[in-house]
């Protein structure tokens, strides 16, 4: 279970968080979500994809790092191996908390069982005088970000939703070694219905910064293939 805990001098003067990159920290995961306005960060490394939470009433947006629960093909002995990481990732352990005299007021989250909380190695949060050190403030900054994600998340697959440009998607996975698999569940941009797009509706999705994002996101796919590289090269190395 979670420990979560606010941030404060009080309690975490000595505490220290590691941003090493590795399975035993926590790195092994098939996927993170992500947001739009991060699309262009990603679409270099990773496939975007969208897919239903699990009440299947909202789609969340996921950068895809491997095709099985726990499979991270980006990870190595030598760390994370892309050129961006994830910002829900890079900011694990922390989170953003709700408490205060104002119950609305946000605060930045620790998670103190995460394998990255210690006192002895890491980027400390306080310095010796009780201040929050430039990590702290960088992780402040970054919750922020996805704050912000998170929230136009929700208007963005509205109007991917309004003009029916949202498709399912099975990704066929066939290895070097004979192995063949299909990955479902997932959902893509229909390329041809956004090329097709009349005038109005292309204006009212560039209007409501949503036209870029999709173009990320398919740029984005062509990262399957890369990924399915990986997938092969670390068979081979086994």
């Amino acid at each position: 279970m979670p420990n979560h805990i606010a941030v404060n001098p009080s309690d975490h003067k000595s505490t220290c968080v590691s941003t090493e990159r590795s399975a035993a920290k926590g790195d092994s995961v098939m996927c993170s979500v992500t947001f739009p306005t991060e699309f262009r960060r990603l679409q270099n490394d990773y496939p975007i994809l969208f897919r239903l939470d699990a009440a299947r009433e909202n789609f969340n947006c996921l950068a895809l790092f491997g095709f099985e629960n726990g499979e991270n093909l980006y990870l190595s002995n030598e760390g994370w191996a892309a050129n961006y990481i994830p910002l829900t990732m890079a900011v694990q352990p922390f989170l953003i908390g709700l408490g205060g005299d104002v119950k609305t007021e946000k605060k930045v989250v620790i998670d103190m069982d995460s394998p990255r909380v210690g006192t002895k190695d890491g980027e400390r949060l306080f310095t010796d005088l009780g201040t929050a050190t430039d990590y702290l403030n960088s992780v402040s900054k970054q919750l922020g970000e996805l704050d912000e994600g998170f929230k136009a998340t929700k208007d963005y697959v509205a109007l991917l939703q309004k003009y029916e440009l949202l498709e399912p998607i099975s990704i066929d996975i066939r290895l070097n070694s004979g192995v063949k698999n299909r990955l479902v569940g997932f959902h893509t941009i229909n390329e041809d219905k956004l090329r097709d797009l009349s005038g109005a509706a292309l204006k009212d999705m560039a209007d409501n910064q949503a036209l870029m994002p999709s173009f990320m996101l398919l740029a984005s796919l062509s990262n399957l293939t890369k990924l399915i590289d990986r997938k092969n090269a670390l068979d081979e190395r086994a």
